[in-house]
């Protein structure tokens, strides 16, 4: 069969369903890109520059980046034994571990923070033993990364979880039937090809983390992250000096993003490649 042949001519469909599907996605999209777009046309190159080089911008982005590295990789490694044993088995209490899971998701940041007080503040349950061994979590970068945890984890463990629902249980029986343990099954087999949603999953709470304010202000005001500085701006400064660190947090942001989507889809493509030879 020629090539032509096996080609397929998209059909355009006209009438008003789709008509209706574009004026919605319009307004969608729209509604998001104008605050940032706003955002951008009120900041000047001037400030921008004043902005990157202000000591105290830097430091609070590249903490804000560094804590948010660190929290999808942890979230990562406790999110997906989690994420596998709610698409895998089934236990009583199924359910309320879902319901767990993206208890964080409903609960408003503020009020993650004051809750994370009372376990990891100075005189918490975990946090006051923990302070008496020389890890202390209020006011510290732990505590900023136990915050941007709080909020982000359901994230991670949700994107798994859809991976793992999408394999075939053919093919992990299989690989049961031939002899491999539950743990060779799991790692050579499941989480291979799972691999996607878990990359997605780490990537969305990156994103998520870097842009975390309620819950880390509460529990780890400084070190100042960079949406606590901005904020610390936008009071002492006004609209514009903190304009500016928010459009540069904002660059830093999708930068990075970009960055991990495109190295998550490199390490997928050379994924799909060996599982091809």
């Amino acid at each position: 069969m020629s090539d032509t042949a096996d080609r397929v001519v998209p059909r355009r469909v006209h009438g008003l369903f789709p008509a209706l599907l574009w004026v919605a996605s319009g307004l969608l999209l729209g509604f998001i890109l104008l605050p940032v777009l706003g955002l951008v046309t009120a900041t000047s190159p001037g400030g921008l520059r004043d902005a990157a080089a202000s000591d105290e911008i830097r430091d609070a982005l590249l903490l804000s980046v560094q804590d948010a590295a660190i929290t999808a990789v942890i979230a990562t490694v406790l999110g997906v034994p989690l994420a596998y044993l709610l698409a895998k088995r089934r236990f009583p209490g199924h359910a309320l571990v879902q319901a767990i899971v993206d208890l964080p998701l409903a609960v408003p940041h503020t009020v993650a923070g004051i809750s994370l007080l009372f376990v990891f503040g100075r005189t918490g349950w975990l946090g006051a033993p923990l302070q008496a061994a020389g890890l202390s979590f209020y006011g510290t970068q732990a505590g900023i990364i136990v915050a941007m945890l709080f909020v982000s984890a359901p994230f991670a463990v949700n994107s798994a979880r859809v991976a793992f629902e999408a394999l075939d249980p053919n093919v992990e029986r299989a690989a049961r039937s031939l002899g491999a343990s539950a743990g060779q099954t799991f790692r050579r087999v499941s989480l291979p090809l799972a691999w996607r949603g878990v990359l997605t999953g780490a990537v969305l709470v990156y994103a998520r983390s870097i842009s975390e304010f309620g819950a880390v202000v509460i529990l780890a005001y400084y070190p100042a992250t960079a949406p606590v500085t901005i904020y610390n701006l936008f009071l002492s400064s006004g609209l514009a000096e903190s304009a500016s660190a928010a459009v540069l947090l904002l660059l830093v942001a999708l930068a990075t993003f970009l960055v991990l989507r495109t190295l998550a889809s490199g390490w997928l493509v050379a994924g799909n490649t060996r599982a091809r030879r």
